[in-house]
């Protein structure tokens, strides 16, 4: 499971477009999105610069991921 810390979510529509640009990845089996967090945790095969590009072109950045 990575934690990715994401800057730019402000409300509910931006926890559901982060959500489904990651559920959108092959190899993801399982995602959440906190908003009161910033983060969103993905479980799946798939690696950090890919995790930061679809958040990065659904329009948030990528702080962090662990």
């Amino acid at each position: 499971m990575k934690t990715i810390n994401i800057e730019g979510m402000s409300c509910n529509h931006c926890v559901m477009a982060v959500k489904k640009a990651l559920k959108n990845l092959d190899k993801v089996n399982k995602v959440d999105v906190k908003l009161e967090e910033k983060k969103a945790f993905v479980e799946g095969d798939v690696d950090n610069n890919t995790l930061k590009e679809v958040i990065k072109d659904a329009g948030y950045k990528v702080t962090s991921i662990e």
